[in-house]
């Protein structure tokens, strides 16, 4: 799933999770890693985000993106957390891929969840 999302998996991730889900127009494609929080901020800038991650401070009141849900893969889903970094990487990407989207939440002290979602 990372090669299709143009993405590199950093080392230190640990709990990666994937699916490609089919669609009708288009495939969602679901991605999510836990880093030390102390890396994210190195992965993010490899992926050249179109502008810097802003701050969702709330809970968003249900799930934007409920064709690809991060539940599939037994995880919270971003949209319904607070305090989350999230952007645009790329729309349209390369290779067919139509946009790529990653949010950030912190796990505890130490660690942070990096979920990246897009559709091909």
């Amino acid at each position: 799933m990372a090669k299709t999302l143009h993405v590199r998996i950093p080392a230190t991730a640990t709990e990666a999770k994937a699916a490609h889900l089919a669609g009708l127009q288009d495939d969602g494609l679901i991605l999510a890693f836990v880093l030390p929080t102390a890396e994210v901020d190195a992965f993010v800038a490899q992926l050249k985000p179109e502008e810097p991650l802003s701050l969702r401070e709330q809970a968003l009141a249900r799930n934007t993106n409920p064709s690809t849900p991060f539940s599939h893969l037994g995880l919270p889903e971003p949209d319904l957390s607070a305090k989350v970094r999230e952007g645009q990487v790329c729309a349209p990407c390369e290779d067919g891929l139509d946009w790529l989207k990653i949010a950030v939440t912190q796990v505890d002290a130490h660690t942070s969840r990096v979920y990246l979602s897009g559709a091909d």
